[in-house]
Protein backbone atom coordinates (compact mmCIF):
# COMPACT_ATOMS: atom_id res chain seq x y z
CA UNK A 1 0.00 0.00 0.00
CA UNK A 2 1.06 3.59 -0.61
CA UNK A 3 0.49 4.54 3.03
CA UNK A 4 3.15 2.07 4.17
CA UNK A 5 5.74 3.89 2.04
CA UNK A 6 4.95 7.28 3.57
CA UNK A 7 6.36 8.82 6.75
CA UNK A 8 5.04 11.69 8.90
CA UNK A 9 7.51 14.16 10.41
CA UNK A 10 6.34 16.57 13.10
CA UNK A 11 8.90 19.38 13.27
CA UNK A 12 8.18 22.17 15.73
CA UNK A 13 4.45 21.43 15.70
CA UNK A 14 4.11 21.41 11.89
CA UNK A 15 3.49 18.01 10.29
CA UNK A 16 5.24 17.10 7.07
CA UNK A 17 4.49 14.00 5.05
CA UNK A 18 6.73 12.45 2.43
CA UNK A 19 7.85 9.11 1.06
CA UNK A 20 10.49 7.00 2.79
CA UNK A 21 12.30 6.66 -0.53
CA UNK A 22 12.65 10.45 -0.64
CA UNK A 23 14.56 10.47 2.64
CA UNK A 24 16.89 7.77 1.32
CA UNK A 25 18.11 10.04 -1.49
CA UNK A 26 20.76 11.62 0.73
CA UNK A 27 22.43 8.83 2.73
CA UNK A 28 24.33 9.22 6.00
CA UNK A 29 21.92 11.87 7.28
CA UNK A 30 19.55 11.90 10.24
CA UNK A 31 16.40 11.50 8.15
CA UNK A 32 17.84 8.63 6.12
CA UNK A 33 18.23 6.54 9.31
CA UNK A 34 14.70 6.82 10.70
CA UNK A 35 13.40 3.68 12.43
CA UNK A 36 10.51 2.96 14.75
CA UNK A 37 12.98 2.10 17.51
CA UNK A 38 13.90 5.77 17.96
CA UNK A 39 12.76 7.53 21.12
CA UNK A 40 11.08 10.37 19.23
CA UNK A 41 8.73 7.98 17.36
CA UNK A 42 5.10 8.10 18.48
CA UNK A 43 3.40 4.76 17.64
CA UNK A 44 -0.07 6.10 18.43
CA UNK A 45 0.17 9.05 16.00
CA UNK A 46 2.59 7.14 13.76
CA UNK A 47 4.95 10.10 13.43
CA UNK A 48 8.41 11.29 14.36
CA UNK A 49 8.67 14.42 16.48
CA UNK A 50 11.63 16.85 16.27
CA UNK A 51 11.73 20.00 18.37
CA UNK A 52 13.53 22.01 15.69
CA UNK A 53 12.91 25.12 13.57
CA UNK A 54 10.01 24.35 11.20
CA UNK A 55 10.89 27.07 8.67
CA UNK A 56 14.38 25.71 8.06
CA UNK A 57 13.07 22.14 7.89
CA UNK A 58 10.80 23.09 4.99
CA UNK A 59 13.92 23.93 2.97
CA UNK A 60 15.67 20.78 4.25
CA UNK A 61 12.80 18.56 3.11
CA UNK A 62 12.70 20.41 -0.21
CA UNK A 63 16.40 19.57 -0.57
CA UNK A 64 15.57 15.86 -0.26
CA UNK A 65 12.83 16.21 -2.87
CA UNK A 66 14.56 18.38 -5.50
CA UNK A 67 18.27 18.09 -4.67
CA UNK A 68 18.58 21.90 -4.35
CA UNK A 69 19.18 23.60 -1.01
CA UNK A 70 17.89 27.16 -0.73
CA UNK A 71 18.38 29.65 2.09
CA UNK A 72 15.29 31.15 3.80
CA UNK A 73 15.66 34.92 4.08
CA UNK A 74 13.73 35.13 7.37
CA UNK A 75 16.31 33.05 9.28
CA UNK A 76 19.65 34.14 10.72
CA UNK A 77 22.72 32.54 9.17
CA UNK A 78 24.14 30.86 12.32
CA UNK A 79 20.70 29.34 13.07
CA UNK A 80 20.56 27.94 9.54
CA UNK A 81 24.02 26.39 9.98
CA UNK A 82 23.01 24.83 13.32
CA UNK A 83 19.91 23.31 11.79
CA UNK A 84 21.84 21.88 8.85
CA UNK A 85 24.39 20.40 11.25
CA UNK A 86 21.57 18.77 13.23
CA UNK A 87 20.06 17.16 10.13
CA UNK A 88 23.53 16.06 8.98
CA UNK A 89 23.70 18.27 5.87
CA UNK A 90 26.60 20.29 4.47
CA UNK A 91 26.13 24.08 4.38
CA UNK A 92 28.33 24.30 1.27
CA UNK A 93 25.49 22.73 -0.74
CA UNK A 94 23.54 26.01 -0.73
CA UNK A 95 22.54 27.06 -4.25
CA UNK A 96 24.50 29.91 -5.95
CA UNK A 97 21.39 32.10 -6.08
CA UNK A 98 21.25 32.14 -2.27
CA UNK A 99 24.99 32.07 -1.55
CA UNK A 100 25.49 35.85 -1.31
CA UNK A 101 22.55 36.24 1.08
CA UNK A 102 23.61 33.21 3.11
CA UNK A 103 27.24 34.29 3.60
CA UNK A 104 26.35 37.78 4.83
CA UNK A 105 26.35 36.55 8.42
CA UNK A 106 29.97 35.46 8.05
CA UNK A 107 30.98 38.99 7.06
CA UNK A 108 28.98 40.26 10.02
CA UNK A 109 30.78 37.90 12.39
CA UNK A 110 34.16 39.04 11.04
CA UNK A 111 33.11 42.67 11.53
CA UNK A 112 32.03 42.01 15.11
CA UNK A 113 35.35 40.25 15.80
CA UNK A 114 37.21 43.31 14.50
CA UNK A 115 35.13 45.63 16.69
CA UNK A 116 35.93 43.43 19.70
CA UNK A 117 39.65 43.89 19.00
CA UNK A 118 39.17 47.67 18.69
CA UNK A 119 37.77 47.70 22.25
CA UNK A 120 34.99 50.20 21.52
CA UNK A 121 32.76 49.06 24.37
CA UNK A 122 32.39 51.38 27.34
CA UNK A 123 30.92 48.71 29.60
CA UNK A 124 32.88 48.23 32.80
CA UNK A 125 34.40 44.73 32.93
CA UNK A 126 33.84 42.43 35.88
CA UNK A 127 36.51 41.73 38.48
CA UNK A 128 37.08 38.25 37.05
CA UNK A 129 37.66 39.67 33.56
CA UNK A 130 40.09 42.24 34.96
CA UNK A 131 41.99 39.51 36.83
CA UNK A 132 42.20 37.43 33.64
CA UNK A 133 43.39 40.45 31.64
CA UNK A 134 46.17 41.36 34.07
CA UNK A 135 47.27 37.79 34.72
CA UNK A 136 46.39 37.26 38.38
CA UNK A 137 43.34 35.06 37.91
CA UNK A 138 44.66 32.37 40.25
CA UNK A 139 45.25 34.88 43.04
CA UNK A 140 41.74 36.24 42.51
CA UNK A 141 40.19 32.78 42.75
CA UNK A 142 42.14 32.02 45.95
CA UNK A 143 41.32 35.46 47.39
CA UNK A 144 44.97 36.54 47.78
CA UNK A 145 44.99 39.73 45.69
CA UNK A 146 47.80 42.12 46.67
CA UNK A 147 47.40 45.88 46.87
CA UNK A 148 49.38 46.40 43.65
CA UNK A 149 47.20 43.90 41.78
CA UNK A 150 44.21 45.83 43.04
CA UNK A 151 45.58 49.29 42.17
CA UNK A 152 47.26 48.44 38.84
CA UNK A 153 44.02 47.94 36.82
CA UNK A 154 42.61 51.15 38.23
CA UNK A 155 45.67 53.14 37.14
CA UNK A 156 45.56 51.55 33.68
CA UNK A 157 41.89 52.35 33.18
CA UNK A 158 42.52 55.88 34.45
CA UNK A 159 45.15 56.66 31.79
CA UNK A 160 44.20 54.33 28.92
CA UNK A 161 40.40 54.03 29.04
CA UNK A 162 38.96 57.56 28.91
CA UNK A 163 35.34 56.45 29.30
CA UNK A 164 35.80 54.11 32.24
CA UNK A 165 35.10 56.75 34.92
CA UNK A 166 34.74 60.48 35.50
CA UNK A 167 38.34 60.73 36.69
CA UNK A 168 39.48 58.96 33.51
CA UNK A 169 37.51 61.48 31.45
CA UNK A 170 39.33 64.32 33.20
CA UNK A 171 42.70 62.66 32.52
CA UNK A 172 41.67 62.18 28.90
CA UNK A 173 40.70 65.85 28.55
CA UNK A 174 44.08 66.89 29.99
CA UNK A 175 45.91 64.59 27.57
CA UNK A 176 43.99 65.92 24.56
CA UNK A 177 44.66 69.49 25.74
CA UNK A 178 48.42 68.95 25.86
CA UNK A 179 48.39 67.24 22.46
CA UNK A 180 46.55 70.17 20.88
CA UNK A 181 48.76 72.76 22.61
CA UNK A 182 51.92 70.95 21.50
CA UNK A 183 50.81 70.78 17.86
CA UNK A 184 49.60 74.39 17.79
CA UNK A 185 52.89 75.51 19.34
CA UNK A 186 54.88 73.49 16.80
CA UNK A 187 53.02 75.19 13.95
CA UNK A 188 52.98 78.76 15.30
CA UNK A 189 56.69 78.94 16.05
CA UNK A 190 57.38 78.82 12.29
CA UNK A 191 55.38 82.01 11.65
CA UNK A 192 57.61 85.06 10.93
CA UNK A 193 55.78 87.20 13.47
CA UNK A 194 56.45 84.59 16.16
CA UNK A 195 60.20 84.46 15.63
CA UNK A 196 62.97 86.58 17.14
CA UNK A 197 65.87 87.73 14.90
CA UNK A 198 69.43 86.84 15.87
CA UNK A 199 71.37 90.11 15.69
CA UNK A 200 75.12 90.07 15.39
CA UNK A 201 77.57 93.00 15.57
CA UNK A 202 80.10 92.91 12.74
CA UNK A 203 83.24 95.04 12.88
CA UNK A 204 84.93 96.10 9.64
CA UNK A 205 87.97 98.19 8.79
CA UNK A 206 87.62 101.18 6.52
CA UNK A 207 90.12 102.45 3.94
CA UNK A 208 91.73 104.92 6.37
CA UNK A 209 92.54 102.03 8.76
CA UNK A 210 89.74 102.92 11.16
CA UNK A 211 87.26 100.35 12.45
CA UNK A 212 83.55 100.51 12.11
CA UNK A 213 80.74 98.17 13.07
CA UNK A 214 77.16 97.49 11.96
CA UNK A 215 74.29 95.23 12.96
CA UNK A 216 73.44 92.20 10.81
CA UNK A 217 70.47 89.83 11.13
CA UNK A 218 71.73 86.37 10.29
CA UNK A 219 68.72 84.20 11.17
CA UNK A 220 65.60 84.02 13.28
CA UNK A 221 64.76 81.71 16.16
CA UNK A 222 61.45 80.81 17.71
CA UNK A 223 60.37 82.83 20.70
CA UNK A 224 61.51 81.50 24.07
CA UNK A 225 57.90 81.15 25.15
CA UNK A 226 57.42 78.22 22.76
CA UNK A 227 60.37 76.42 24.36
CA UNK A 228 58.71 76.57 27.78
CA UNK A 229 55.44 75.31 26.29
CA UNK A 230 57.26 72.35 24.72
CA UNK A 231 58.96 71.57 28.04
CA UNK A 232 55.64 71.46 29.93
CA UNK A 233 53.91 69.39 27.24
CA UNK A 234 56.73 66.85 26.92
CA UNK A 235 56.95 66.57 30.70
CA UNK A 236 53.30 65.47 30.70
CA UNK A 237 53.87 63.07 27.78
CA UNK A 238 56.85 61.50 29.55
CA UNK A 239 54.88 61.11 32.77
CA UNK A 240 51.97 59.57 30.87
CA UNK A 241 54.20 57.08 29.02
CA UNK A 242 55.88 55.92 32.23
CA UNK A 243 52.60 55.49 34.12
CA UNK A 244 50.96 53.58 31.27
CA UNK A 245 54.02 51.36 30.82
CA UNK A 246 54.20 50.49 34.52
CA UNK A 247 50.49 49.68 34.77
CA UNK A 248 50.06 47.99 31.37
CA UNK A 249 48.73 44.40 31.43
CA UNK A 250 51.26 43.32 28.76
CA UNK A 251 54.58 45.13 28.48
CA UNK A 252 55.44 43.62 25.09
CA UNK A 253 52.10 44.55 23.56
CA UNK A 254 52.47 48.05 24.95
CA UNK A 255 55.96 48.49 23.45
CA UNK A 256 55.10 47.29 19.95
CA UNK A 257 51.88 49.32 19.71
CA UNK A 258 52.05 51.69 16.72
CA UNK A 259 50.53 54.65 18.59
CA UNK A 260 52.96 54.17 21.47
CA UNK A 261 55.93 53.98 19.08
CA UNK A 262 54.93 57.36 17.66
CA UNK A 263 54.74 58.71 21.21
CA UNK A 264 58.23 57.39 22.04
CA UNK A 265 59.85 58.89 18.96
CA UNK A 266 58.08 62.25 19.33
CA UNK A 267 59.12 62.57 22.97
CA UNK A 268 62.70 61.43 22.32
CA UNK A 269 63.04 63.90 19.44
CA UNK A 270 62.37 66.77 21.84
CA UNK A 271 64.99 65.58 24.33
CA UNK A 272 67.51 64.97 21.53
CA UNK A 273 67.01 68.51 20.19
CA UNK A 274 67.38 69.89 23.70
CA UNK A 275 70.62 67.98 24.26
CA UNK A 276 72.12 68.95 20.91
CA UNK A 277 71.30 72.62 21.41
CA UNK A 278 73.14 72.62 24.73
CA UNK A 279 76.11 70.54 23.57
CA UNK A 280 76.53 72.00 20.06
CA UNK A 281 74.83 75.40 20.04
CA UNK A 282 76.16 76.51 16.62
CA UNK A 283 75.78 73.20 14.83
CA UNK A 284 75.64 73.27 11.04
CA UNK A 285 72.73 71.72 9.16
CA UNK A 286 70.44 72.31 12.12
CA UNK A 287 67.48 72.56 9.74
CA UNK A 288 67.90 68.89 8.87
CA UNK A 289 67.53 67.91 12.52
CA UNK A 290 64.49 70.17 12.86
CA UNK A 291 62.92 68.30 9.96
CA UNK A 292 62.86 65.10 12.02
CA UNK A 293 60.90 66.90 14.73
CA UNK A 294 57.91 66.77 12.37
CA UNK A 295 57.21 63.39 13.95
CA UNK A 296 55.57 65.36 16.75
CA UNK A 297 52.67 66.07 14.42
CA UNK A 298 52.03 62.33 14.43
CA UNK A 299 50.82 62.70 18.00
CA UNK A 300 47.43 63.37 16.47
CA UNK A 301 47.07 59.60 16.16
CA UNK A 302 46.95 59.45 19.95
CA UNK A 303 43.48 60.90 19.66
CA UNK A 304 42.29 57.49 18.45
CA UNK A 305 42.22 56.40 22.10
CA UNK A 306 39.63 59.09 22.75
CA UNK A 307 37.51 58.80 19.59
CA UNK A 308 35.79 55.67 18.31
CA UNK A 309 35.20 57.39 14.97
CA UNK A 310 38.95 57.66 14.31
CA UNK A 311 39.39 53.98 15.22
CA UNK A 312 36.67 53.04 12.75
CA UNK A 313 38.24 55.25 10.05
CA UNK A 314 41.66 53.63 10.47
CA UNK A 315 40.09 50.16 10.47
CA UNK A 316 38.21 51.10 7.28
CA UNK A 317 41.48 51.80 5.47
CA UNK A 318 42.89 48.51 6.77
CA UNK A 319 39.86 46.59 5.51
CA UNK A 320 40.09 48.43 2.17
CA UNK A 321 43.79 47.69 1.68
CA UNK A 322 43.17 45.57 -1.42
CA UNK A 323 41.04 48.25 -3.07
CA UNK A 324 43.57 50.96 -2.21
CA UNK A 325 46.42 48.85 -3.60
CA UNK A 326 44.43 48.31 -6.79
CA UNK A 327 43.80 52.07 -7.00
CA UNK A 328 47.50 52.87 -6.65
CA UNK A 329 48.42 50.23 -9.24
CA UNK A 330 46.05 51.60 -11.89
CA UNK A 331 47.03 55.16 -11.02
CA UNK A 332 50.73 54.43 -11.52
CA UNK A 333 49.95 52.57 -14.74
CA UNK A 334 47.97 55.52 -16.09
CA UNK A 335 50.61 58.04 -15.03
CA UNK A 336 53.37 56.22 -16.91
CA UNK A 337 51.25 55.72 -20.04
CA UNK A 338 49.97 59.29 -20.31
CA UNK A 339 53.35 60.81 -19.43
CA UNK A 340 54.91 58.94 -22.35
CA UNK A 341 52.06 59.82 -24.70
CA UNK A 342 52.12 63.55 -23.91
CA UNK A 343 55.91 63.69 -24.25
CA UNK A 344 55.84 62.37 -27.81
CA UNK A 345 52.58 64.18 -28.69
CA UNK A 346 54.14 67.56 -27.92
CA UNK A 347 57.14 66.76 -30.14
CA UNK A 348 55.15 65.82 -33.25
CA UNK A 349 54.19 69.40 -34.10
CA UNK A 350 56.30 72.53 -33.96
CA UNK A 351 56.09 73.74 -30.39
CA UNK A 352 58.62 76.39 -29.28
CA UNK A 353 57.05 76.58 -25.80
CA UNK A 354 57.15 72.86 -25.03
CA UNK A 355 56.93 72.22 -21.27
CA UNK A 356 57.51 68.48 -21.59
CA UNK A 357 61.24 68.20 -22.06
CA UNK A 358 61.39 64.67 -20.61
CA UNK A 359 59.13 61.83 -19.56
CA UNK A 360 59.91 62.32 -15.81
CA UNK A 361 58.48 65.85 -16.10
CA UNK A 362 55.46 64.33 -17.79
CA UNK A 363 54.97 62.02 -14.80
CA UNK A 364 54.34 65.04 -12.61
CA UNK A 365 51.84 66.46 -15.10
CA UNK A 366 50.03 63.11 -15.42
CA UNK A 367 49.79 62.73 -11.63
CA UNK A 368 48.33 66.23 -11.21
CA UNK A 369 45.90 65.70 -14.09
CA UNK A 370 44.67 62.24 -13.11
CA UNK A 371 44.01 63.37 -9.54
CA UNK A 372 42.00 66.34 -10.96
CA UNK A 373 44.21 68.86 -9.16
CA UNK A 374 45.54 70.75 -12.20
CA UNK A 375 48.14 73.25 -10.98
CA UNK A 376 48.57 74.66 -14.49
CA UNK A 377 52.36 74.85 -14.31
CA UNK A 378 52.64 72.45 -17.28
CA UNK A 379 50.09 72.41 -20.10
CA UNK A 380 50.07 70.81 -23.55
CA UNK A 381 50.16 73.30 -26.44
CA UNK A 382 49.42 71.07 -29.44
CA UNK A 383 46.08 69.59 -30.43
CA UNK A 384 47.32 66.04 -30.06
CA UNK A 385 48.71 66.90 -26.60
CA UNK A 386 45.37 68.43 -25.61
CA UNK A 387 43.59 65.26 -26.72
CA UNK A 388 45.96 63.17 -24.60
CA UNK A 389 45.33 65.52 -21.67
CA UNK A 390 41.55 65.07 -22.00
CA UNK A 391 41.93 61.28 -22.01
CA UNK A 392 44.23 61.52 -18.99
CA UNK A 393 41.66 63.55 -17.01
CA UNK A 394 38.81 61.14 -17.87
CA UNK A 395 40.88 58.11 -16.99
CA UNK A 396 41.83 59.70 -13.67
CA UNK A 397 38.21 60.38 -12.73
CA UNK A 398 37.19 56.79 -13.49
CA UNK A 399 40.22 55.24 -11.77
CA UNK A 400 39.75 57.16 -8.54
CA UNK A 401 35.94 56.89 -8.46
CA UNK A 402 35.73 53.09 -8.77
CA UNK A 403 37.20 52.04 -5.35
CA UNK A 404 35.51 54.87 -3.44
CA UNK A 405 32.12 53.11 -3.02
CA UNK A 406 33.86 50.06 -1.53
CA UNK A 407 35.67 52.22 1.04
CA UNK A 408 32.44 54.08 1.89
CA UNK A 409 30.61 50.76 2.23
CA UNK A 410 33.22 49.43 4.66
CA UNK A 411 33.04 52.58 6.77
CA UNK A 412 29.23 52.45 6.83
CA UNK A 413 29.33 48.78 7.83
CA UNK A 414 31.73 49.33 10.75
CA UNK A 415 29.94 52.48 11.90
CA UNK A 416 26.45 50.92 11.79
CA UNK A 417 27.61 47.86 13.74
CA UNK A 418 29.26 50.12 16.32
CA UNK A 419 26.06 52.09 16.78
CA UNK A 420 24.03 48.88 17.05
CA UNK A 421 26.40 47.44 19.68
CA UNK A 422 26.12 50.63 21.71
CA UNK A 423 22.31 50.23 21.86
CA UNK A 424 22.37 46.58 22.93
CA UNK A 425 21.27 45.87 26.52
CA UNK A 426 24.19 45.26 28.82
CA UNK A 427 22.45 42.44 30.73
CA UNK A 428 20.53 39.70 29.01
CA UNK A 429 18.07 37.20 30.42
CA UNK A 430 19.60 33.87 31.24
CA UNK A 431 18.13 30.90 29.37
CA UNK A 432 18.06 27.67 31.37
CA UNK A 433 19.04 24.39 29.68
CA UNK A 434 16.25 22.02 28.67
CA UNK A 435 15.83 19.04 31.00
CA UNK A 436 15.61 15.63 29.28
CA UNK A 437 12.17 14.06 29.26
CA UNK A 438 11.61 11.40 31.90
CA UNK A 439 10.78 7.89 30.64
CA UNK A 440 7.27 6.57 31.16
CA UNK A 441 6.94 4.00 33.96
CA UNK A 442 4.65 0.98 33.90
CA UNK A 443 2.31 0.84 36.91
CA UNK A 444 3.38 -1.76 39.45
CA UNK A 445 6.90 -2.05 38.08
CA UNK A 446 9.84 -1.15 40.29
CA UNK A 447 12.99 0.13 38.69
CA UNK A 448 13.55 0.90 35.06
CA UNK A 449 13.05 -2.54 33.62
CA UNK A 450 14.05 -6.15 33.93
CA UNK A 451 17.68 -6.76 34.51
CA UNK A 452 18.33 -3.25 35.66
CA UNK A 453 19.77 -4.48 38.94
CA UNK A 454 17.84 -2.00 41.08
CA UNK A 455 16.51 -2.91 44.51
CA UNK A 456 13.71 -1.25 46.39
CA UNK A 457 14.51 -0.26 49.93
CA UNK A 458 12.10 0.47 52.70
CA UNK A 459 12.66 4.18 52.47
CA UNK A 460 11.54 4.28 48.86
CA UNK A 461 15.05 4.83 47.47
CA UNK A 462 16.62 2.63 44.81
CA UNK A 463 20.15 1.40 45.38
CA UNK A 464 22.45 0.88 42.46
CA UNK A 465 19.86 2.04 39.89
CA UNK A 466 21.07 2.75 36.36
CA UNK A 467 19.40 5.08 33.87
CA UNK A 468 17.00 3.27 31.53
CA UNK A 469 18.22 2.57 28.05
CA UNK A 470 16.35 3.62 24.90
CA UNK A 471 15.39 0.04 24.03
CA UNK A 472 13.84 -0.62 27.44
CA UNK A 473 11.86 2.61 27.23
CA UNK A 474 10.48 1.71 23.83
CA UNK A 475 9.60 -1.82 25.05
CA UNK A 476 7.72 -0.38 28.02
CA UNK A 477 5.80 1.97 25.77
CA UNK A 478 4.83 -0.90 23.47
CA UNK A 479 3.64 -3.00 26.43
CA UNK A 480 1.53 -0.09 27.68
CA UNK A 481 -0.03 0.38 24.23
CA UNK A 482 -0.79 -3.36 23.98
CA UNK A 483 -2.37 -3.38 27.47
CA UNK A 484 -4.50 -0.38 26.62
CA UNK A 485 -5.67 -2.07 23.40
CA UNK A 486 -6.68 -5.25 25.31
CA UNK A 487 -8.59 -3.25 27.92
CA UNK A 488 -10.45 -1.38 25.21
CA UNK A 489 -11.31 -4.67 23.48
CA UNK A 490 -12.63 -6.19 26.72
CA UNK A 491 -14.82 -3.18 27.44
CA UNK A 492 -16.29 -3.30 23.94
CA UNK A 493 -17.20 -7.00 24.40
CA UNK A 494 -18.90 -6.32 27.78
CA UNK A 495 -20.89 -3.58 26.18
Amino acid sequence: MDSENRVVLNVGGIRHETYKATLKKIPATRLSRLTEALANYDPILNEYFFDRHPGVFAQVLNYYRTGKLHYPTDVCGPLFEEELAFWGLDSNQVEPCCWMTYTQHRNTQETLAVLDRLDLDTEKPSEEEVARKFGFEEAYVKGHVSWWQHVKPQIWSLFDEPYSSNAAKIIGIISVFFICVSIVSFCLKTHPDMRVPVIKNITVKTANQSSNWFVDKEETNAHLFFFYIECVCNAWFTFEILIRFISSPSKLRFIISSVNIIDYIATLSFFCDLMLQNVIPNMENADILEFFSIIRIMRLFKLTRHSSGLKILIQTFRASAKELTLLVFFLVLGIVIFASLVYYAERIQTNPHNDFNSIPLGLWWALVTMTTVGYGDMTPKTYIGMFVGALCALAGVLTIALPVPVIVSNFTMYYSHTQARAKLPKKRRRVLPVEPARPARIPGQIGSGPGSGSQNTGSGKMLGSNPPSTNSMEANIRRMNAANAKNLGGLSKMA
